[in-house]
Order: C-alpha cells, then structure tokens, then sequence
C-alpha cells in the first residue's frame, strides 16, 4: 500500500531525513516513532504530498507522490499536528465545507458528513461553534475531516498531543477500530501510543531508520537475559542466599518490603528457564510466595537501547 525508497529530504545543507527506506501493508496500522526532529513529520509531509523530497521515491495506493499528486490525495486523509480547523464555523458545516474541498459528490455529502460525525462521536456538538470545542473534540473533528473522503491511508502526526487521559484513550481506541479496515501510518514520540496501537514499528533517530519489527519481535532481539518479578514472604537476606544459588541467576536486586513481604528483581540467563527450580528454592524453606512473573522490556526501554547504540556507533 505505500513503498518508500531512499527518502531524503535536505534543508540547505542540513539533513532532515536521510535515506529512508520502508513499506507498510494494506490494512496495517504502523507506528513511526522518534524523539522531536527525528524526521517524523517531513516524511508525513512528504506522503501526503505537502513537501517535495531532495531525493528517493515514495508511492501510495500504487500512485507517485511526486508525479501523481491529485491521485494520491485522493486516497489519503491526513491529520496533521495542528489540525487544520475553522474555530468560526460549527462543526456541520466545516465538515461540509471539508467535503467538499476534497471532491465527495454533492449527494453524498451530508450522508458523510452524518457518518463520520456519528463515528468520531461527536454528534452531541455537531451544532456548536469549533472555538468552544475542548481540544479533545477539536482533535475528533480533526480526524472526522481526516476520513471524510473514506481514504484507503490515513496519516496521522502527534493524533494525541496534548490530550488528557481520557482524551488519549479515546482516540487510541478510534485509531484501533480503524486497523484491517484502513492503512494507517500513526506518528508519534509517545512510546505507550505505539505499542498499545500498531502491529509494527518504524524507530527513526536524526533523520535515519534505526530499526523497523513487531514490538515482540524487537524485545526478543535486545533482551540478552531474563528478569522475573518476584513477592516472597520470609527473611530477605536468606531468601536473597537461595535465590543466586539457583542455576541461571546472574543478579537478585531487592526492590522493597512490606510486612515481611519482600519484593525481588531476578535476572537470568535468557535460555535457562529458572521458574521451577526458584518456586522449589521458595517451597523447601517454608516461604510463602506471593508473585512471580516476568518483565519484558518495555517499548521505551528498546527505544533508548537503540538510540543509545547508534550513537555508541558513531552515526
């Protein structure tokens, strides 16, 4: 659905992406992920067709950016990180008004303007002016305008910016609903937004890839051992004892106590399975276990461990 090959977009001498390669597949949800000034945006801007590259290639529903640029927005919607509202005008008719500009025929207007008004739910403010709208609501009117046109790709940048919990939640799940039925690129450098919302991820850092996997099969791949989350009940010093004399310990860091119940972050060797022989170290002393389990990197964990080593690397 898109092809992105050796994407390079310079601002006079300086690099804002440089050489970015990847493709996304009908009916994905990927997630681009960086800190700010990664690229993320340029490359949204160059997709939708708003930002010519230096250099490279990118196609999308078949289509070249750069020489069939109509074809392209025809096919996309777009919520860029400020969405692009009409606080004077009342959520209806901005919405007509989007309908139209992106060429939906007049006699289908107000069903899809009705549609995606009911979808993004905010069919209760359908009347009211956009300026008095919380910026949850803007940002729901923002994507309602994004799918409009029913776009094979939706490009989103920053969709949860600046948005309260709830708010966050709420769009996540619209961004969820979203996956099979829609290609979707979700940009963002809130780390949680990704794994909680794409299938795969791209991590890009000063402009170049740094990696592109599933969440899962990234963790696999930099976790060099194996950390259990451990609760006994009993003497901690002893507990500690028996715990690095079980084979495949490498550290037992104590975390904290309460009421005789200790806490313990076990770290192993990834290929030895240390479950058994702990629970059997816990059950032969009389100790009461209470927790055990394991702990994953977390996507921000990846993130920096990446980032960390290509500059470790000299790039």
């Amino acid at each position: 659905m898109i092809q992105v090959e050796n994407l390079t977009k310079n601002y006079g001498p300086i690099p804002a992406i440089e050489n970015i390669s990847f493709t996304v597949e009908k009916g994905e949800v990927l997630g681009f992920l960086g800190p700010n000034a990664a690229g993320k945006t340029t490359t949204m801007r160059i997709l939708t067709c708003f930002l010519p590259a230096t250099s490279g290639s990118a196609r999308v529903a078949g289509f070249d950016v750069f020489k069939n640029s109509i074809d392209v927005r025809r096919r996309i919607g777009y919520l860029p990180e400020n969405v692009p509202l009409y606080t004077d005008m009342s959520v209806t008719k901005y919405l007509g008004f989007a309908a139209e500009i992106k060429g939906v025929p007049f006699r289908e207007r107000k069903k899809s303007v009705e549609q995606v008004i009911d979808y993004c739910g905010i069919g209760q403010f359908s009347g009211r002016l956009i300026g008095k709208l919380s910026k949850g609501y803007r940002q729901r009117v923002g994507l309602a305008q994004a799918i409009l046109n029913d776009p094979e790709v939706l490009i989103l940048d920053e969709p949860t910016v600046g948005l309260d919990p709830k708010q966050i939640i709420d769009i996540r799940n619209l961004i969820k609903e979203m996956a099979g039925k829609r290609t979707v690129i979700l940009s963002t450098h809130i780390l949680p937004e990704v794994s909680m919302t794409c299938q795969r991820v791209i991590i890009i850092n000063q402009g170049r890839v740094v990696t592109i996997d599933t969440p899962q099969n990234l963790n696999k791949k930099l976790q060099k051992s194996t950390e259990i989350k451990l609760t006994v009940e009993g003497p901690s010093d002893e507990i500690i004892k028996s715990l690095q004399a079980v084979n495949g310990v490498l550290s037992v860091t104590k975390k904290d106590t309460v009421n005789n119940q200790n806490s313990f972050l076990v770290e192993s060797d990834k290929d030895i399975d240390i479950r058994k022989d702990i629970s059997k170290a816990v059950v032969t002393n009389n100790w009461g276990l209470l927790e055990m389990r394991s702990v994953d990197m977390s996507l921000e964990d990846i993130f920096i461990k990446l980032v960390t080593e290509e500059k470790g690397s000299g790039q």
